[in-house]
């Protein structure tokens, strides 16, 4: 695409253009976004490229899973810069849809998948999985593509689709890309430029804290006193923390100690000021 593209706002015209790309016999990759790209995303397309021939890439701020209307509203838009960005990637197709579109008049299905979805940011946000599950659901169906990506930063949500896919039988790959860090470690995202000079400055502490309880943890040490350090610590440099757990790295099942025949990820939320920042680290 180019920056003179246009822009698809319709899923009919979405779901036309995906498949006439399978048609030419390409395998066609998707990342959905929500826009205010910035490296994190690109890899994502790269990520996507090594799967698929063409990429398609989404960008709509979905309401339906934000719980506070000031944080939707403050969610950075910059939609002319992702297209140069986009168009510097290399991605042959973009999705902007408009809010009344996805959720016309009338819409009231809602896709929910279980336990996974509980607890975590599911528990500190009610409704979130709600909304993604549902609005990725609509994006999958709309496009139908062979492989879509997404990063684990979001590891919960990573999971919750990886599940919704499964237990609908829908003809998608989905693949998980791994995180992508500033020099200090701060896991890149789009609400990292709301952050103050020093709330920019603390921020790296969540995942170096991360890296030493994980550290911890895998030499066998149980998990509750550390995570309980690990908490504490965070308060004492002026995070307000929604949790720091050790979870199955399959399942999200809580876990007590590391099992070293199973995959297992610790996984914590705090907040610096009115930024939520979330990370994980494989254990």
């Amino acid at each position: 695409m180019t920056p003179d593209s246009p822009r698809l706002t319709q899923l009919a015209a979405f779901r036309e253009q995906m498949t006439a790309l399978k048609a030419t016999g390409q395998r066609v990759g998707f990342v959905p976004t929500m826009g205010a790209l910035h490296e994190g995303h690109l890899s994502l397309i790269e990520t996507a490229r090594a799967h698929a021939d063409v990429v398609a890439v989404s960008i709509f701020v979905n309401p339906k899973q934000f719980d506070r209307d000031d944080d939707l509203k403050a969610y950075p838009r910059h939609l002319e810069a992702d297209i140069k960005l986009l168009s510097e990637a290399g991605a042959e197709l973009l999705f902007a849809p408009l809010v009344d579109d996805m959720y016309p008049t009338g819409f009231q299905t809602t896709v929910s998948v279980g336990d996974i979805s509980k607890g975590l940011c599911g528990g500190a946000r009610p409704g979130h999985f709600d909304g993604v599950a549902t609005v990725v659901c609509k994006l999958l169906l709309a496009g139908l593509p062979d492989v879509a990506v997404f990063g684990e930063k979001d590891f919960q949500q990573l999971m919750v689709i990886r599940r919704m896919v499964e237990d609908l039988s829908l003809p998608v790959e989905i693949v998980g890309a791994p995180i992508v860090r500033a020099a200090d470690g701060l896991a890149l995202s789009s609400r990292n430029v709301n952050l103050s000079a020093d709330e920019r400055a603390l921020a790296p502490q969540l995942y170096l804290l991360l890296q030493n309880t994980a550290a911890a943890l895998r030499r066998g040490a149980p998990a509750g006193p550390l995570l309980q350090e690990a908490m504490a610590q965070l308060e004492s440099h002026g995070f307000q923390v929604d949790y720091c757990e050790l979870r199955d790295g399959e399942t999200l099942t809580p876990l007590d100690r590391v099992d070293p025949a199973r995959p297992a990820r610790l996984l914590a939320a705090a907040w610096l000021g009115a930024i939520r920042l979330i990370d994980n680290v494989a254990v």
